[in-house]
């Protein structure tokens, strides 16, 4: 028996992996990081390799882990989990320094730091396990409760992008308790925007009555920005 969802009862802290090259900065939001070894200090994480920062990490081997506290709202956590950094500067107006050997050190919503320099990157399938050394590391607001997974899941509503290490997929729900088969709804895992194919996309040019299916593929949140990829079936 496989029931993935028993993999929820794992610890995680939800952190924000940066990374910079070529003068340019970049983040996204992981779930999966560890310390290895108290001495010397040795951190790993867990980055997609379809991620902009995976790049620059596997580039300049250099990383920082923000490490996120509970108030982070989730418009915040949003732009550095649900869109790209191709395409959008996820810092700006966000409050950040430079670290020692280049990466950005997020400040806002942040309970502390660790930067690290890669020593070996393990290939694992979908993802890269980046192993650092720890070079700096300093608790910014000691006040604050780190955030962990669960507590972003269970008590924030958040949810888990496509490209996360803890990613499951969830099967629509498609019949009525009647057994007549209903259009589904689907939300942004972003902004909580709904897609009602009843409703349609009319700014968008969709037409009511299309299915989240047939949208075309360059189709965006209304609301966000994202693409199709971020959306979930709605279970009523």
């Amino acid at each position: 028996m496989l029931d993935l969802e028993s993999l929820f009862n794992l610890s995680y802290g939800m952190c924000i992996v940066s990374s910079k090259r070529n003068g340019k900065i970049n983040g996204c939001i992981v779930n999966t990081v560890f310390q290895l070894t108290p001495e010397p200090p040795v951190i790993a994480i867990s980055v997609n390799k379809e991620n902009l920062t995976h790049e620059y990490i596997a580039k300049s081997t250099v990383f920082v882990v923000s490490i996120l506290a509970e108030k982070t709202p989730l418009e915040f956590m949003g732009r550095f989990g649900y869109r790209s950094g191709r395409d959008f500067d996820k810092f700006q107006k966000v409050n950040y320094k430079i670290g020692i050997t280049g990466p950005p050190i997020v400040l806002d919503n942040t309970v502390g730091f660790i930067e690290a320099e890669v020593t070996e990157a393990i290939d694992v399938e979908t993802h890269t396990l980046f192993i650092g050394r720890v070079i700096a590391c300093q608790t910014i607001d000691a006040g604050e409760t780190p955030m962990t997974y669960n507590y972003y899941r269970d008590v924030k509503g958040g949810r888990t992008p496509r490209t996360a290490a803890t990613y499951i997929a969830k099967k629509p729900e498609t019949e009525s308790k009647q057994g007549v088969k209903e259009m589904q709804k689907y939300r942004c895992l972003m902004c909580g925007y709904i897609y009602d194919p009843q409703a349609g996309d009319p700014a968008g040019g969709v037409e009511p009555g299309t299915a989240f299916e047939d949208l075309p593929d360059d189709w965006i949140c209304p609301d966000c920005g994202v693409g199709k990829d971020e959306f979930e079936p709605v279970n009523d």
